[in-house]
């Protein structure tokens, strides 16, 4: 019959539009991805709204099983696959998509709030954003920058960058299974403290002057949707000294900034900021 891919919105269980819990109520077969991002509430939370079970797509489903649980079944049955924010906004969910179609299976998208839109609630508009980036968790013998460049670019054009930060959910604890065990990690989400740590680090090792960790002015984003969400501007090396509370977390570097944009900005400065908003150096002005 058909695939409904649900957008769930940013907050907890009653963010699902109208369409989209309809659509849920009469679904034969629902799934909660929970790989790319993860609710404010629980499962149990869901599943008592819905007044119906709901299945936990977690990162083995999604890359290993999809098509004999998700797909075949969406073939005679109304399938619901709900994602956190926009069913638009990961790969994933276009691979999804995808294969959903090259089996003949029809798809549905009802869309929802996305961080790539509340991002603009700190007062930077969204049509002044370049490139989004993945910031990954750094291990011991893997550091990777490739997200640099693409701040480096949008950083040259005046544009903000959108970064979004890794979590690991589900991951496999490789000392167990060298025992013979399975076993997970305990789940990690990235903080804004972590992902300031790790840019300037970046800066650091790359030197291109991408940004600025003591002047370059960064936003910080928590928990966005929910009532207890925080937005915090400041420098790095000032968002990775502030406290941001529990997951999820993302972050803005800014690019060139309006006169608009610094107004509402204004209301969000960390108390006792150094950053002095009305001597802003932009790369964009140098270079041009």
């Amino acid at each position: 019959m058909v695939l409904y891919m649900v957008g769930l919105g940013l907050g907890n269980e009653e963010d699902i539009t109208v369409r989209g819990f309809n659509i849920v109520k009469s679904a034969d077969h629902i799934f909660l991805e929970a790989y790319t991002s993860v609710l404010g509430v629980d499962r149990e939370r869901l599943e008592e709204f819905y007044g119906k079970p709901v299945i936990i797509a977690d990162r083995d489903m999604v890359e290993q099983q999809v098509e004999d649980l998700v797909l075949v079944p969406a073939k005679t049955k109304k399938v619901a696959f709900l994602v956190v924010g926009d069913p638009v906004c990961a790969t994933t969910h276009t691979d999804l998509w995808l294969r959903a179609r090259q089996m003949g299976i029809e798809v549905e998208m009802i869309h929802n709030a996305s961080i790539m839109g509340a991002a603009g609630a700190c007062g930077l508009q969204l049509y002044n954003f370049g490139h989004t980036v993945s910031i990954p968790f750094f291990e011991e013998n893997w550091r990777p920058t490739s997200f640099y460049p693409k701040i480096k670019f949008n950083r040259q054009g005046g544009m903000h960058t959108l970064c979004l930060l890794d979590i690991k959910v589900k991951e496999p604890d490789f000392d167990a299974m060298m025992k013979g065990k399975t076993k997970y990690l305990p789940p990690r989400f990235m903080s804004v403290n972590t992902a300031a740590e790790q840019l300037l680090e970046a800066e650091q090792t790359v030197a291109q002057q991408a940004y600025d960790g003591a002047k370059t002015l960064c936003v910080g984003l928590a928990r966005m949707g929910q009532p207890t969400q925080c937005i915090r501007a400041g420098t790095l090396e000032e968002l990775r000294e502030y406290d941001f509370g529990g997951p999820l977390h993302s972050m803005i570097i800014c690019g060139d900034l309006h006169d608009l944009e610094l107004e509402v900005l204004k209301e969000y400065l960390i108390d006792g900021s150094k950053f002095e908003l009305e001597h802003i150096e932009t790369q964009h002005d140098e270079i041009r």
